[in-house]
């Protein structure tokens, strides 16, 4: 999936998009994806510890389609910049980008409240 708006968080058409408007599916979703992508972060910065690319590529590729999916898009477009990165062997970029992530993810997850919650239309 293609990212073409880079600027916004949460993509929230896209969200209720793909959830059909149900608040459930989305805190569901959400809760997921933030969990996830925490957890990859994690696998992440080992792999560029360990300057393995194909590792880094991968992960940050699974990562960058299952943001994309939901509409999170900056995140989705992080995840793209690590694994072009990775795959040059730019490990000190990898890093950069990898020290930007938790806070991208603070964002989505305060975003997701606000959709959640409806102070989000």
């Amino acid at each position: 999936m293609q990212v073409t708006d880079t600027t916004s968080v949460l993509d929230h058409e896209q969200l209720r998009d793909i959830t059909m408007c149900d608040k459930d599916l989305m805190r569901e979703i959400l809760t997921a994806l933030i969990e996830d992508t925490s957890r990859q972060v994690q696998l992440l910065a080992s792999a560029i510890c360990r300057q393995d690319a194909q590792c880094c590529v991968r992960l940050a590729h699974y990562s960058k389609g299952a943001c994309a999916n939901v509409g999170a898009n900056r995140a989705a477009a992080l995840f793209q910049q690590l694994e072009r990165n990775a795959a040059a062997g730019a490990f000190h970029q990898c890093r950069d980008d990898l020290q930007t992530l938790p806070g991208e993810i603070d964002l989505l997850r305060n975003e997701a409240v606000a959709q959640i919650t409806g102070l989000r239309s």
